[in-house]
């Protein structure tokens, strides 16, 4: 049998430590892209226009995407390092 098919990578299940992690790096892709993010407000607004002012649901939806890559990114590392 071919030894990568033996390897399991470590995987943490979901607790609260996970959760601040990926919320983390969902704020931060969020205040990135605010700030990144150059023609805003074209497409539909956001409900709540008076906290993320010209921060329409299209940079919302591209930046929580980022986030939850970022997100996914650092919760493997953390737990391959032994840190999670």
């Amino acid at each position: 049998m071919n030894p990568l098919l033996l390897t399991v990578p470590t995987t943490v299940p979901w607790s609260s430590s996970v959760a601040l992690v990926m919320i983390g790096c969902n704020l931060f892709a969020v205040a990135i892209g605010y700030y990144a993010i150059q023609a805003k407000g074209v497409g539909p607004a956001l409900p709540l226009p008076e906290l993320f002012k010209g921060f329409g649901l299209p940079e919302l939806l591209g930046t929580a995407a980022l986030g939850h890559v970022l997100g996914a990114g650092m919760v493997l590392g953390l737990a391959n390092s032994g840190l999670l």
